[in-house]
């Protein structure tokens, strides 16, 4: 087999999988948040551009690197998740399955709307040394920023691996994922873990944008096409299922990359939606649907 070929097919798949982690960590949040409320979170790409926007800010106003605003991005996420969670959508009572859809619609327009008032309509960037550089391994170019954004995810993940299974506000969140009534007779207040469950949703996300800052350009609608990518990684890993999400973000991310690479790149988006329709129409459960247990 032609050396140049099989360098440049793992080229293209260490590409995927890197560019796939961080679909994964996207669609962990809206997986998280659907598995312990069943809401499906429409402003969920609208949280990432908010991330985006902090660093964005953060690094034009006091020249603070992407990274290190994460410390502001990620608690800042939380508390607007919460908030919205505590005051807002838990108003929708028992319409709470159907209105979120409108709900959170609502909310991504308010969000996109505030970001253009504030930022303007023009695409801005961040300008960082290592935004562009890349090192070798075995004959493979592998972006910084993009390892950087997918050891973050793994991070992120086995940390929320070891909260819901390690800890009792774990077993709570679980605990109401599984039956709210049961749970709340058994002294855990639901109402404070949807709160905390969203919250860590719209963090997720608010990672994810500072993840993405060095490599894309911000615009107050860039959250639009990454809501679609969260459906796609849920829908392909199975709603609800955390474990589903993080291989169906690897999935995404390394069909994508092999469709640009060899068919067409100007159809790079179109290859994740063929896929997600025909999981829709052979598997509507999703790949691993019933093999890994839900939240």
């Amino acid at each position: 087999m032609d050396p140049v070929a099989v360098t440049a097919f793992f080229q293209t798949l260490v590409q995927g999988l890197l560019t796939g982690g961080l679909y994964a960590l996207i669609g962990t949040g809206l997986s998280l948040i659907f598995g312990v409320m069943k809401v499906i979170n429409f402003a969920h790409g609208d949280f990432l551009a908010i991330g985006m926007f902090i660093s964005l800010a953060l690094f034009k106003t006091f020249n603070i690197d992407p990274y290190l605003s994460l410390l502001v991005a990620a608690p800042a996420g939380f508390a607007l998740g919460y908030v919205l969670q505590r005051f807002v959508l838990t108003r929708l009572g028992d319409r709470l399955g159907e209105g979120s859809m409108l709900a959170t619609l609502g909310l991504g327009l308010i969000i996109s709307n505030t970001l253009l008032l504030g930022f303007g309509a023009q695409p801005q960037s961040i300008n960082v040394p290592y935004a562009s550089s890349t090192f070798s391994f075995a004959g493979v170019q592998v972006s910084i920023s993009l390892l950087i954004a997918g050891l973050g995810t793994l991070a992120v993940i086995a940390g929320l691996n070891l909260l819901l299974y390690r800890t009792e506000l774990g077993r709570a969140i679980r605990a109401t994922a599984q039956n709210p009534l049961g749970a709340e007779l058994q002294g855990v207040k639901t109402a404070n873990i949807q709160a905390i469950v969203f919250g860590l949703g719209v963090a997720f996300a608010a990672i994810a944008g500072v993840l993405l800052m060095p490599l894309l350009y911000a615009f107050p609608t860039v959250g639009e096409n990454y809501t679609t990518k969260a459906f796609i990684v849920t829908v392909l890993g199975g709603l609800g299922n955390l474990p589903g999400a993080l291989v169906g973000g690897l999935v995404l991310g390394v069909i994508e990359s092999l469709g640009a690479f060899y068919v067409n790149n100007n159809y790079r988006d179109a290859y994740g939606l063929v896929a997600f329709l025909l999981v829709l129409l052979l598997r509507p459960e999703g790949l691993f649907g019933k093999t890994v247990k839900r939240v």
